[in-house]
């Protein structure tokens, strides 16, 4: 029996995978076997990046209320403690925004859980 190779689905997929090369540098763009491996490596980084963000964010989040606390003669974790403790249900991100955008508005949740 004759050897089959199905050169239609081999040249899209080298064909996809040189779509999503496209904007690397150098070789990493057109020669299939460096563009391959290099979308593979990037597929994984951002695969990982996109749990990683969330962290950042939370810890940017986390840095922005302590200093705005701080402020205010408090600690992170005694705000929050006392947010949680009044049943204000405001998250970290909403804060975090008050208390660099919006020091009025902080200062009055403040003002609340002393």
């Amino acid at each position: 029996m004759p050897r089959a190779t199905n050169s239609v689905a081999t040249k899209a997929r080298k064909k996809r995978v040189l779509k999503q090369a496209k904007g690397f540098f150098g070789r990493r763009k057109n020669v299939w076997t460096v563009a391959k491996n290099a979308v593979e490596k990037a597929m994984a980084y951002a695969y990982r990046d996109r749990k990683q963000n969330k962290r950042n964010f939370r810890a940017l989040w986390i840095t922005r209320i302590n200093a705005g606390a701080r402020l205010h003669g408090m600690s992170y974790s005694q705000f929050m403690g006392k947010v949680k403790a009044n049943n204000i249900e405001l998250n970290r991100k909403v804060l975090a925004d008050l208390a660099m955008n919006h020091p009025a508005a902080f200062t009055a949740i403040v003002n609340k859980i002393k």
